[in-house]
């Protein structure tokens, strides 16, 4: 039995010491943050378990409820849906009104959940803030004038921050959620985001294919950090959660270096993220206030030939739906959805690991959240 437990120390040592070796630590924060937790991958509520940067709410404006604000409940078939999906929370905003919301499973109005993917659309309106602020020449500007060390590739020199905020940067990564060896696990569990994403290499021509990398968004944050000289975070407060009037902070998760996940992790409320939707709704304006230009705007709504029409600047597309809208979307359901020509913004948020697309690719409970408040709202 000595011999046995020795042998059995030796070899879990020598396990410990490779997983170092190859660059898995990280495996270590992701078993304790997941399976000893009960959980078998990141959650909606993990957002407290990693560092964080604040995004401060210093001008708080409460929504203006609509007259008929919760007094029409809701389809049948819809409710069933959201439930069925594990829905927390469902807001409607119509007219630029709160018309309805309702909360499940113990959340509640100030519950901050995490936007996973939603945030790398919030990335996307930092760049068009930095852009108009003079921090960044455009879009069309090199990577390699933030990172130099990208010019000295045959692909990595040509990679723009329009490349990257398109998905079309032609990265060596894989955009894989289930692997805990992939890059999307080291950047969300490991020590340091340079690390896992500032050595990937650009393995073909960028701007000649669509394909979703959250590497990507983290690159265009790095740039985008260097670019305004302060975090993220304090950015977003600046550019986005003051001149919205954000009713409470957020918190932006970060590495063990105090860099942001640009490519995920915004923890919020949903009445806040959907003052998201209603600024891309305004066309980039709060009252009298245009905070990202127009014009930004509609390059971000317009969706690329190389996403077949689904993607834009950090958004999904879909306008081959019968009532038209664009997109902010996180894994496992975190949706704020706009739909122009209604003058409708949606936010769901929940924990749903099984969604059903069309063959489009667009989540099937987006579409009939939509069908459901436009014929019967």
């Amino acid at each position: 039995m000595k011999k046995f437990l020795k042998y059995s120390g030796v070899v879990l040592a020598v396990i410990i010491a490779l997983t170092y070796a190859f660059g898995y630590d990280y495996l270590f924060k992701g078993v304790a943050k997941t399976y000893l937790r009960g959980e078998t991958s990141a959650t909606i509520d993990d957002g407290t378990l990693f560092p964080k940067h604040t995004i401060l709410a210093e001008n708080p404006k409460p929504w203006i409820k609509d007259s008929l604000y919760n007094k029409k409940p809701l389809p049948k078939n819809l409710i069933e849906n959201l439930k069925k999906t594990q829905t927390a929370s469902f807001i409607v905003v119509k007219n630029g009104k709160l018309l309805y919301e309702d909360y499940w499973d113990s959340y509640h109005q100030n519950s901050k959940t995490n936007s996973f993917s939603i945030a790398k659309t919030v990335t996307a309106l930092l760049l068009g803030a930095a852009i108009s602020d003079g921090k960044i020449k455009s879009e069309n500007q090199k990577f390699s004038d933030f990172y130099p060390e990208f010019d000295g590739s045959e692909f990595g020199k040509s990679l723009t921050l329009k490349n990257l905020v398109t998905m079309e940067a032609g990265l060596d990564w894989d955009e894989s959620y289930q692997s805990p060896f992939s890059p999307n696990a080291k950047a969300y569990y490991g020590n340091s985001l340079a690390d896992a994403v500032l050595g990937v290499k650009v393995k073909e021509m960028p701007g000649r294919k669509f394909e979703y990398q959250s590497g990507a968004t983290q690159l265009l944050g790095f740039a985008i950090r260097k670019a305004v000289q302060m975090p993220i975070a304090s950015y977003a407060s600046k550019k986005l959660w003051n001149p919205l009037g954000m009713e409470q902070n957020a918190d932006w998760t970060t590495d063990e270096y105090g860099m942001e996940k640009t490519f995920c992790c915004i923890q919020s409320n949903s009445r806040d993220f959907a003052k998201l939707g209603l600024l891309m709704l305004n066309e980039g304006k709060v009252d009298s206030l245009q905070i990202i230009n127009k014009d930004y705007i509609q390059k971000m709504i317009a969706p690329t030939s190389e996403s077949a029409g689904n993607y834009g600047y950090g958004i999904w597309t879909n306008y081959k739906n019968e009532y038209p809208y664009y997109y902010f979307r996180g894994i496992l359901g975190q949706y704020i959805v706009i739909v122009p020509q209604e003058k409708l913004v949606i936010v769901r948020t929940g924990n749903d690991e099984n969604i059903e697309t069309d063959k489009y690719g667009h989540p099937k409970l987006v579409n009939l959240m939509i069908k459901e408040m436009v014929e019967n709202y």
